[in-house]
């Protein structure tokens, strides 16, 4: 079971993996990050407990400057590296002003479940924990590591499988290596949870 996730012996359609503390680290310390830049996204003028002025509180209608984030939120008009007309900037900018917010709080759902799923966890005698998640928390965890490995994918400037291709053939000195290494591990959790979810 380390270093993958395998179905729960415990847990009816759930999957289990065992973490050491350097990998709970890692994956918290990554998360904790995003968190901070999905940030905590707009917020209502008025603020009141009142969850349908919630619903109609209008969010951002231009697209995150930050490569990143641009990849977590992307235009829902054009591609990566399309230029919009004027009409797809407009039909984009009315679709990401009432459903950006909705995606921002989704998105930190999911990582804070992650991070509370870990914070939880206790070592054993042989310094791994067992992570055991049932069927909804793992969807949350896969949310959670796709927008990992899209935020880390961005920042390598990972495009296509051919550049991810050329990440495994970087020297050990290159200065990008501790994020590729990241970027694999992460792609493998996700891999091996999706297999988990569909055996």
């Amino acid at each position: 079971m380390a270093g993958h996730f395998e179905p729960s012996a415990s847990v009816p359609g759930g999957a289990a993996i065992a973490l050491d503390e350097i990998e709970v680290s890692i994956l918290r310390n990554l998360t904790v990050q995003l968190l901070e830049l999905i940030g905590p996204g707009e917020q209502p003028a008025d603020a009141s407990d009142d969850p349908l002025a919630e619903l109609f509180t209008d969010g951002p209608n231009e697209p995150p400057s930050d490569p990143a984030l641009a990849r977590l939120f992307p235009d829902a008009y054009t591609g990566p590296g399309e230029r919009a007309d004027r009409a797809a900037r407009e039909a984009g900018a009315e679709f990401r002003r009432f459903t950006e917010n909705e995606l921002r709080a989704r998105k930190r759902e999911d990582c804070l479940a992650l991070v509370r799923a870990l914070d939880a966890l206790e070592p054993d005698g042989s310094g791994l924990a067992v992570l055991t998640l049932a069927p909804q928390d793992s969807r949350r965890w896969l949310g959670a590591l796709n927008d990992l490995r899209l935020t880390l994918g961005s920042r390598l400037d990972v495009g296509d499988e051919d550049e991810a291709d050329d990440l495994y053939r970087l020297p050990d000195d290159d200065p990008r290596k501790p994020l590729v290494m990241a970027y694999l591990w992460l792609g493998g959790l996700q891999e091996s949870l999706i297999e988990t979810l569909v055996s």
